[in-house]
């Protein structure tokens, strides 16, 4: 006889581990308890020490699917005499931090009860149980309890109750539970929602992490009307159909594609648009499309109803702000937008927008990781002091850092407001009082005019700690390592490409090659600077970007090019002058920008209204193409720098353009060119340094033609390539990167305040 202190940290809480360790242990003969902490899960266990081992050998291995063990650790204890049975006890208060689980899509039991007349939560739009539904949404503190929910303020009616309290019930101990009688409900019958749908107008919808603005994504009429009041230009809309049938009939879908899709996180999956029957206020410009399937009970229910086929579902949101999340909100800033309000009354306490992924060379490539993925953790290499990372200034998420584990925020947006920057501000807040960590640095991005900054500047300075700042693209490099679990002083080659990042010699860099780790990298390479003129106006004109990749080659602006006829006469001749005197232009290396100036020169895209719309056409028009056909790159070292040329790819675009190549065709070669200088570069500085592993990071690798090409030459020439699984390749990611590198002790640091 013997008894055991068995300590198991990770995302235990909320996901059926107590009931599962309940049963395991009474099915072994073990007497005991097990109980929830604010540090995890623990058990104490007595018997047979043949029985115990049997336990802890299949604790994790027959573990529940919402899971995720990080440890386990046993200890010897003495034997308690007179004890018979096994109980789940009381959760404790105690220090320590465990990963609250994210929220996930409603199971497929659930969903038979949901659509089963005789059952008591037939047609309840809140149904769950311990293996589905709203987790990080809606909770308020640890340990995972339903007083630390924002369930509390619904008591459990006697039915609901028993399956609370009954460790054989799917529903013990089940935060979210609640039927009909005592849990949340509409603000209105599904049947209307469905109505306000089918008559063209726009409904915005509270779900599990804030409002979506919904309407027929058939109806013109209804999909131009909500693009205008949302002010949403030419950026895409998501979509919701009912299940993978439906998906297939307007996109492309692939078996990785179909699995990423119905998988428990249900992100947003981009694919390869085929129904012209959907409105072309849904996705302009691009052949692809954001889709998902329903993760809500009520969105089954609504599809259950009769609501059109294809749901436009974008976020109950103004353009650049946060997303709502509480009536009295939505009425207030949806007012304009929505036509029909669906509330419900289950308070939301983390505003958390969809995931979007993608898939890339078979692997799933995030694009924005939040809903069913935050706040999960990630492992680090080496062991953080406390930390609070901010990210940048796009596409925004947070990282709170102790110890081994780094846990990543909800995607929080673009700080280039006050709304954001708030939101922000309440992120930091709930995610460090859930993890309770006390940091003793805040790191940001070191660019000096970020908000981001300023507000971590104002941070560490009012909470007495560290200001901490780590460069943009040594923070892209690190995160991908820390994905990749590469050990500390692995030299690594990054090709780091993206539209903006503050460098170390004050210019704005994008397109980098590094050779490194977490704690330092060298700069060995990059793409040859241009002088951008207007500096962040380029961004908005792809057009200016062309023509100062134009003039740094030494290329003539003929009258035949198509930004040429594009651009009034006197702004070309102001541009011109600008060029020549280097006066109010930025130097930059950006590959972003890059794309942005062949987008413009095959006479794809001339002006943008969102973040890389330039570059997203031009690879919706090289994913029409086939062929191995690539623009020469034209790379080589200067010095002991190397640098890829892109001189060559615009006489290509010129000359394209002017031999009537398919444009498919040659935006096709563009790319296959970028991964040709890629191979190239990479065999270059092979001949001078020592390295196994290639990574790719930065949001340019977003795009999926690009990243699969550069896969397969790289792999061709032996090389092991990283990309990014976990976190985004874009600024969605440099928060981890950012923790990674302080813990290495990498960054800058200032003086403590006091």
């Amino acid at each position: 006889m013997t008894r055991r202190a068995v300590r198991v940290t990770g995302t235990v809480q909320g996901v059926g581990f107590r009931p599962y360790v309940f049963g395991l242990a009474t099915s072994l003969g073990l007497s005991g308890f097990v109980g929830n902490d604010a540090g995890g899960v623990f058990i104490e266990l007595q018997g047979p020490s043949t029985a115990i081992e049997r336990f802890l050998s299949r604790l994790v291995a027959e573990a529940p699917p919402m899971a995720a063990v990080d440890a386990v650790t046993a200890d010897e204890l003495p034997v308690l005499v007179g004890e018979s049975r096994f109980d789940i006890v009381a959760s404790a208060q105690t220090a320590g931090a465990t990963s609250i689980p994210p929220d996930t899509a409603v199971c497929a039991d659930c969903l038979r009860e949901l659509r089963d007349p005789t059952d008591r939560r037939f047609g309840y739009a809140f149904i769950a149980c311990t293996n589905c539904g709203p987790r990080y949404t809606i909770t308020t503190g640890l340990p995972y309890d339903r007083v630390n929910t924002t369930m509390s303020a619904f008591e459990l009616c006697p039915p609901c109750r028993r399956e609370y309290e009954d460790p054989n019930s799917r529903r013990f101990h089940a935060q979210p539970t609640a039927c009909a009688n005592c849990g949340p409900r509409l603000s209105m019958p599904v049947a209307e929602v469905v109505a306000a749908l089918r008559g063209g107008l726009v409904v915005a919808i509270k779900g599990v992490g804030g409002y979506h603005l919904a309407c027929d994504a058939e109806d013109s009429s209804a999909t131009s009307a909500l693009r205008n009041r949302k002010a949403r230009g030419a950026k895409p809309f998501a979509v919701m159909v009912a299940d993978l049938d439906v998906a297939r009939d307007i996109a492309e879908v692939t078996e990785d594609d179909a699995s990423l899709l119905s998988s428990a996180a249900r992100p947003i999956v981009v694919l390869r648009a085929r129904d012209e029957s959907l409105s072309g206020y849904v996705a302009p410009g691009t052949d692809t499309l954001g889709v998902m399937l329903p993760y809500a009970p009520l969105h089954s229910l609504l599809f259950d109803a009769g609501a059109p086929r294809v749901l436009v579902m974008t976020s109950g949101n103004l353009s650049d702000e946060p997303i709502c999340t509480e009536p009295d909100e939505a009425e207030q800033r949806l007012s304009g937008i929505a036509d029909v309000f669906c509330h419900h009354d289950r308070p939301i306490h983390v505003a958390c927008d969809d995931s979007v992924v993608r898939v890339a060379a078979g692997q799933r490539l995030p694009v924005r990781r939040s809903r069913g993925f935050a706040p999960l953790p990630v492992r680090l290499v080496q062991n953080s002091r406390p930390l609070l990372a901010v990210g940048g200034e796009l596409k925004t998420t947070l990282c709170v850092a102790q110890g081994p584990h780094a846990w990543l925020s909800q995607h929080v947006g673009d700080t280039v407001n006050l709304e954001t920057l708030a939101m922000l501000a309440r992120t930091a807040d709930t995610l460090l009082d859930l993890q309770r960590v006390d940091p003793d640095a805040v790191v940001s991005d070191a660019h000096p005019d970020y908000l981001s900054t300023a507000w971590a500047s104002r941070r560490a300075e009012s909470t007495g700690v560290h200001h901490v700042t780590v460069q943009h693209h040594h923070a892209h490099f690190a995160s991908l390592l820390t994905e990749h679990q590469v050990p500390p002083g692995e030299p690594v080659l990054g090709f780091i490409f993206d539209g903006t990042g503050y460098g170390t010699d004050g210019t704005i860099w994008g397109g980098e090659i590094l050779l490194g780790s977490y704690s330092g990298v060298r700069r060995i390479g990059h793409l040859r600077p241009i002088s951008l003129p207007g500096g962040d106006a380029a961004t908005r004109h792809p057009g200016r970007t062309a023509l100062a990749h134009l003039h740094a080659a030494g290329l003539s602006w003929d009258p035949d090019l198509a930004i040429v006829t594009a651009m009034a006469p006197n702004e070309i001749a102001l541009l011109g002058q600008m060029l020549r005197s280097g006066s109010h232009c930025t130097p930059t290396t950006s590959v972003g920008r890059l794309f942005d100036a062949v987008s413009s020169l095959l006479g794809v895209c001339q002006d943008v209204d969102y973040e890389a719309q330039a570059a997203i056409e031009l690879e919706a028009r090289a994913m029409g193409a086939t062929g191995q056909h690539a623009w020469t790159p034209d790379v080589g070292f200067e010095g002991d720098v190397v640098i890829i040329d892109p001189s060559t790819w615009l006489s290509a675009a010129i000359a394209d353009r002017r031999a009537g190549v398919p444009l498919p065709q040659s935006a096709r070669g563009f790319h296959l060119g970028v991964a040709a200088a890629v191979a190239r570069a990479a065999e270059l500085v092979a001949t001078r340094f020592e390295f196994r592993r290639v990574g790719l990071s930065g949001g340019v690798f977003a795009n999926t033609v690009l990243s699969s090409a550069c896969q397969n030459v790289l792999g061709r020439a032996g090389l092991d390539v990283l990309t990014h699984r976990v976190v985004p390749p874009n600024d969605g990611g440099l928060a981890l990167g950012q923790v990674a590198v302080a813990a290495a002790g990498g960054a800058a640091e200032s003086v403590r305040r006091r």
